[in-house]
């Protein structure tokens, strides 16, 4: 016990950095995804085969190829003066990522609401993004946040990737502690602290989608 005492703040600190990667990536990816969806749908179709384009890249390639290439391979490209740090450069990757599978799980709620909806707003003399905002979109939160929480919890889970870029999020650091006192007590320690999280997020989620469950037909 004295020995995981002294190994958690060390480990409580690379979970910060992971919380912080987790958070961030959510804030932003969520709204991106929710764009990418409406492009997917659009009725113009250079805007809809150029996000189906997008979408269909960053989800056929490792999330760890897209963290490598924007750390070391637009560089080399566009020049030294576009090199970013390690946590913007994951920030960028985790965004682009998760913004195309959110993409992807909004654009088959869109599409699961049936046509009369439309119809019904255009009597109404709603215009489409009212449609959408007043209409559509609230129907699609409850339909969405199953497979949403499923790639929420992913996304936890995938903030390890970090390790390549040598950032001291909780797996770099947990694989430090281990190699540094051939000691695999904090493997234990770190699976924990993800599985706490889970546990957290799976009632948030829950949560949610009892709120939402008023727009269920």
């Amino acid at each position: 016990m004295s020995y995981i005492q002294g190994i958690l703040p060390q480990m409580i600190s690379g979970l910060g950095v992971s919380a912080q990667i987790f958070i961030i990536t959510l804030v932003l990816s969520l709204p991106l995804g929710i764009l990418l969806s409406l492009l997917r749908v659009s009725g113009v179709s250079v805007i809809k085969n150029l996000a189906g384009v997008y979408i269909y890249i960053m989800r056929g390639t490792p999330l760890m190829l897209q963290i490598l290439f924007i750390y070391y391979g637009l560089p080399l490209i566009l020049g030294n003066s576009f090199q970013m740090n390690d946590f913007s450069s994951a920030i960028i990757a985790f965004v682009a990522n998760y913004a195309a599978y959110f993409a992807e799980i909004f654009r088959g709620g869109i599409q699961s609401i049936g046509k009369g909806q439309y119809e019904g707003a255009q009597v109404l003399g709603f215009n489409y993004s009212q449609t959408m905002r007043y209409i559509i979109l609230p129907q699609v939160v409850k339909r969405v946040l199953p497979p949403l929480g499923n790639e929420t919890i992913t996304l936890l889970k995938d903030t390890s990737l970090v390790y390549i870029l040598a950032m001291n999020d909780l797996m770099r650091v947990t694989r430090s502690i281990v190699q540094r006192d051939f000691d695999t007590t904090a493997f234990l320690v770190a699976g924990v602290f993800y599985l706490v999280c889970t546990f957290v997020l799976t009632k948030i989620l829950t949560w949610l989608e009892n709120k939402y469950a008023v727009y269920s037909e």
